[in-house]
């Protein structure tokens, strides 16, 4: 069991959670993940490591609330413990000195840039990070991205915060400007990496992006994380999750990540109704014993 040390709702549905797991802290490097189950008839999901201490043996994770396991994670609080708790999984960002890099993090993907952010700048390169979000309320970690970073650029869909653009507006502004920029590295859904990488190919700008797809085992051997790159199969367990943007075959990934759709939504209504008729039991026992007490 992994106690949960600290927990802060960052957002509507987006959750972080500091979990004890010094064996995991003490191997983490940015831009690797870990395979959590909440308890023992969950399932295995794959989150990034958003932060770790090694000195406090604790790992930071943030997850936002979409199907049961997520929703399951989002009911836990300070105190409690998760089951699994395994890592760190996958190879390590590749992270040296390349020059002007620019780090694009969109929703949850914000704090898996920080730390991809954070290595790059600790080997002396200029930082450029864009993050965005669908509105003001979804944009988290901006004081600790501004900290790593020699320029920041905030977008929102809605234009409630920062500039009222997609990320890849501003990613195209700096390519067309003319600045010389030597890598690109976007972490976020699988939609807006995609963008980003159609952006910067014209430019012939190395693009990496973070691969979070379907996963069981997390160490290669049950193959359902598999994708293609550069058309040769990969695995983002154990190949990635890094991968170059401009080589991944987009329609078959984001293909394979809706293959479980219609079985994830029957789960998730499932989960619901019986968290409703839990509360419905539990208002009953309270409204009994009120009944009692005043007897």
């Amino acid at each position: 069991m992994f106690k949960i040390v600290a927990r802060e709702d960052l957002a509507p549905g987006l959750d972080q959670f500091v979990i004890a797991a010094p064996a995991v802290a003490r191997k983490a490097q940015a831009g690797q993940f870990v395979v959590i189950r909440v308890d023992e008839y969950g399932e295995r999901v794959p989150l990034t490591i958003a932060d770790w201490d090694e000195t406090e043996g604790t790992v930071t994770i943030v997850s936002q609330e979409v199907g049961v396991t997520t929703q399951k994670l989002g009911r836990l609080r300070a105190g409690d413990s998760v089951l699994d708790f395994i890592g760190p999984l996958g190879l390590p960002s590749e992270v040296e000195h390349f020059g002007n890099v620019v780090v694009v993090g969109g929703g949850v993907g914000i704090a898996v840039a920080y730390p991809v952010a954070r290595a790059l700048k600790t080997n002396g390169n200029y930082i450029i990070s864009i993050i965005g979000a669908r509105c003001q309320n979804l944009i988290f970690w901006e004081d600790r991205v501004r900290s790593v970073s020699d320029e920041v650029i905030v977008t929102t869909d809605d234009g409630s915060y920062g500039r009222k653009a997609l990320v890849t507006q501003p990613l195209k502004e700096l390519l067309e400007s003319g600045r010389a920029i030597d890598r690109v590295i976007a972490i976020g859904p699988s939609i807006m990496m995609k963008f980003v990488a159609k952006t910067t190919e014209p430019f012939g700008v190395k693009t990496i992006v973070s691969i979070n797809s379907i996963m069981v085992d997390g160490t290669g051997m049950c193959g359902a994380c598999r994708i293609s790159v550069g058309g040769q199969t990969k695995f983002a367990c154990v190949d990635g999750p890094d991968f170059d943007g401009h080589l991944v075959d987009w329609e078959l990934l984001m293909a394979r990540q809706r293959i479980y759709r219609d079985e994830e939504k029957r789960a998730l209504e499932l989960f619901q109704e019986k968290c409703q008729s839990c509360r419905e039991e539990d208002q009953r026992v309270r409204d009994k014993i009120a009944t009692a007490v005043r007897a």
